[in-house]
């Protein structure tokens, strides 16, 4: 984990070589010159020699310092992890296509610190809201009743609450071969908490409506949900998050990403903004990490 101080230091080495190469390529062509010539040549190519031996030292001490710094984090990182979620059953959410590096750094999360992923769906988008209300159509009366583009809030506030509690999902049932690309777990049970990534562009219009509704229904059974995304993300989805009520973490692929992500899930009186993007998160870099209760071996 090199900060900017590394790169700055390297770019700058290789500027200065760069210099001493050109300045050397001048000498071989410069027969022409007068002494004096000579020797200011030879003095700038002294200084620039100078500089660049100190600046490669200053990159070799960074190299190390990075290493060191590299290795605390990793040792802290799994003690501070461990058992933070244990036991803990986690539902996770993608809407648009699935993220790899996203769900990597998930699983590796919920993995670190105890957690299961009970299950996975992946959302399609934009809806085909057609094809939805005619399937509701054809159901039962319950079903019908979410039928019709002034309903479709309430769909996915329905769906979303269906998607936590996992015992009776009718709607899910009933429409998952038309929204979801992509299925991993049943249903059942319920959830302890709920991740949401969004893979693609804000939507509009249907679509947009349908994900408001989702987002309500996800947090209003009382467990966390967090929206995430890693450090390349451009943040359009953490401002949706923000206006859905939901808690965020924008460095998901970095240690106190994954940290923060576990915090938030394991403490569901917990909320906040928490991440790295410039500008800062609202709440910082971390919430406040509670220490865990100790445990005792018999002896």
């Amino acid at each position: 984990m090199f900060d900017l101080r590394y790169h700055v230091a390297s770019l700058a080495a290789v500027f200065f070589a760069l210099i001493i190469g050109i300045l050397v390529g001048v000498a071989l062509a410069s027969h022409g010159l007068g002494e004096g010539e000579r020797d200011r040549l030879q003095e700038d190519l002294r200084r620039a020699d100078a500089q660049s031996d100190s600046l490669r030292a200053q990159v070799d001490a960074l190299e190390g310092s990075g290493a060191a710094n590299a290795a605390f984090v990793e040792k802290s990182y799994k003690v501070v992890m461990a058992d933070r979620l244990k036991g803990a059953r986690i539902a996770v959410l993608f809407v648009g296509s699935i993220d790899r590096d996203a769900q990597s750094a998930i699983t590796a999360a919920l993995g670190d610190a105890g957690g299961e992923e009970l299950r996975l769906r992946v959302l399609k988008v934009p809806i085909n809201e057609q094809a939805l209300a005619q399937r509701l159509r054809e159901g039962r009366p319950f079903l019908r009743a979410y039928a019709g583009s002034n309903r479709l809030d309430d769909l996915g506030q329905a769906m979303g609450q269906e998607f936590v509690a996992g015992t009776d999902t009718p709607l899910w049932n009933a429409l998952e071969t038309l929204i979801v690309e992509r299925r991993a777990g049943p249903l059942p049970p319920p959830a302890d908490g709920v991740v949401v990534v969004r893979d693609v562009a804000a939507q509009t219009g249907a679509t947009a409506r349908f994900l408001k509704g989702m987002y309500q229904g996800l947090r209003e059974l009382g467990v966390p949900v967090v929206g995430v995304e890693p450090t390349s993300g451009d943040g359009t989805a953490i401002e949706a998050y923000k206006k859905a009520g939901l808690s965020t973490v924008d460095d998901l692929d970095l240690p106190t990403g994954k940290l923060a992500l576990v915090v938030l899930l394991g403490n569901p009186m917990l909320s906040g903004n928490f991440g790295t993007k410039n500008p800062p998160s609202d709440d910082g870099r971390l919430p406040n990490v509670p220490t865990l209760p100790a445990t005792t071996t018999g002896g």
